[in-house]
């Protein structure tokens, strides 16, 4: 083959789009590494059960970042998901799991409510922990629709509603759990009566600067005080929960 007639055929090839494999390998081998940082921080941390820990693993937080923010995804940092809200840091929902986690005997049984779906990695992690019936509200419409969609793209098994999540999900209760990803002034009071007996709500309490993470256990079906069990763990901050029963827009 003659010099030009290669020159005519290197040039064909000019103007032909290649992906980069090389730098999309050497991406996820990156963060594959931070995620096992990640985990091993958990740990060092006091994260110790191993069905939220393998769930952590499992689900990627790249996929709930947004595309600018992706080789953040294993900082444990909030970052921002557009619509004035953020992703909780791994930390705080490797912690808050672990508070709720049902036992492995009664992981494929339970049915969770979480309060504030954001861009869906707390409901991601809890799917992937095996929740039977998983249900989640979000109040920010445009928030709602995005991840809506993204649910639908990867697959998530969770029912979900646009709505006021102070109120709870009155026609799915009573939940065996339920997890609320943003600060209230107070315990619903409406929330706390959708727990079925035995079930546990965990719920960030405070001003909207900072909270205090609480569980609370249903012990009675009693409608009374008497009939729940608070417990106070460490404190946290979170975007204010929006709402009838909570904070006011």
């Amino acid at each position: 083959m003659s010099k030009l007639s290669l020159l005519r055929t290197a040039s064909s090839y000019q103007n032909i789009p290649v992906i980069d494999h090389v730098s999309h390998f050497t991406k996820a081998s990156v963060l594959e590494t931070q995620k096992g940082e990640l985990l091993a921080m958990l740990r060092a941390k006091g994260i110790s059960n191993e069905a939220v820990l393998r769930a952590i693993s499992a689900v990627r937080r790249e996929d709930f970042v947004q595309e600018i923010l992706a080789a953040r995804a294993y900082e444990n940092v909030a970052l921002p998901i557009g619509f004035g809200q953020t992703i909780s840091q791994p930390f705080t929902v490797a912690y808050m799991t672990e508070l709720l986690a049902p036992t492995s005997t009664t992981l494929q049984t339970s049915k969770v409510l979480e309060i504030g779906t954001g861009s869906g990695y707390q409901t991601a992690v809890l799917a992937a922990m095996g929740i039977r019936a998983l249900y989640t509200i979000e109040c920010v419409r445009d928030l709602y629709e995005e991840t809506r969609e993204r649910f639908v793209r990867l697959g998530i098994p969770a029912r979900m509603r646009f709505g006021d999540g102070s109120l709870g999900w009155i026609d799915a209760a009573p939940f065996d759990g339920i997890i609320v990803t943003a600060g209230s002034p107070d315990v619903p009071e409406g929330l706390a009566h959708q727990l079925a007996v035995g079930g546990r709500m965990i719920i960030p309490v405070g001003s909207q600067r900072e909270q205090t993470i609480y569980r609370i256990t249903r012990q009675s079906a009693s409608t009374g005080a008497e009939a729940f069990r608070a417990e106070e763990f460490q404190g946290f901050r979170f975007v204010p929960l929006i709402g009838k029963a909570a904070w006011r827009q």
